[in-house]
Order: structure tokens, then C-alpha cells, then sequence
């Protein structure tokens, strides 16, 4: 009898482990997320010439646990929506920004690029329109 609660004590001992263990992993890809979206920010800023995706705004980056994939959140200055010329721009610039991120961060495998729109700019756009609105009319 003493030998199971000894072996369930074990075992739970081990899952506490693993569960700080996932939060390790968890805060280092919210710090690489926070240098890919640094670095792709910088890169498509000064070195894209592309001018379908030079006026985009990197607003997140949401990298999976592995550092195996990461989804890039965009929005396009002035737009509420995005077009058709954008993502092909940002989809021609994936390799290039690919080669450029493993240039700049030191990680031995660098993430696959998946470009999103965001649109809860234009979401918070319209709230203040809205509001602006109802004050005007009060």
C-alpha cells in the first residue's frame, strides 16, 4: 500500500514538472515572437521595396511552442481591408524574409511565415466612429 501512494505521489510530482516545464517553453516563444515581429517590422521597412508591402504595420506575432510556426498579424495603413496585391506581396516577400530573420536572430530552425490580416483596427475604427457619432448627436 505504501508503495502506491509512493508511485502516485511520483507521478504527480512528475506532471507539476512538465506543467512548469510548458510555461518555460511558453515564455520563450512569446520572446521570440516579440523578435520576429522587431525584426519583420525592421525588414519591411527598410528593406522591401515592394510598395504594395511597404506601408504594412506588423501588429503581432503568435509563434507555436515548437518555434516551428509563426503567424505574422498585419494591417495596411489607411485600409480596412486587405487586398489581393497585398498578400501576394507579402507571400513573393516570405522567403526573403525568412533568409533575412536567420541573418539577425540566432535560432537554429526559423519559423514558416504565415502573413494574416488583422482586423480588429478597423473593427475599433468603426466603434469610434459610432461613438463619435452618438456624442455628436446627445
Amino acid at each position: 500500500m505504501v508503495n502506491v501512494d509512493t508511485e502516485i505521489y511520483n507521478i504527480s510530482d512528475a506532471g507539476n514538472g512538465r506543467e512548469k516545464m510548458d510555461q518555460m517553453s511558453f515564455k520563450r516563444a512569446d520572446k521570440v515572437a516579440d523578435l520576429i515581429k522587431t525584426e519583420i517590422s525592421d525588414i519591411l521597412l527598410r528593406r522591401i521595396n515592394d510598395p504594395q508591402v511597404r506601408e504594412i504595420t506588423v501588429t503581432g506575432v503568435k509563434v507555436t511552442d515548437d518555434l516551428h510556426q509563426a503567424k505574422v498579424f498585419f494591417v495596411r495603413t489607411g485600409e480596412d481591408t486587405c487586398s489581393d496585391e497585398t498578400m501576394k506581396g507579402l507571400q513573393r516577400a516570405t522567403g526573403f524574409l525568412r533568409r533575412e530573420l536567420g541573418k539577425r536572430l540566432r535560432l537554429r530552425y526559423i519559423p514558416e511565415i504565415k502573413f494574416i490580416f488583422d482586423g480588429s483596427f478597423g473593427y475599433g475604427d468603426r466603434i469610434d466612429r459610432l461613438l463619435a457619432e452618438i456624442k455628436k448627436n446627445v
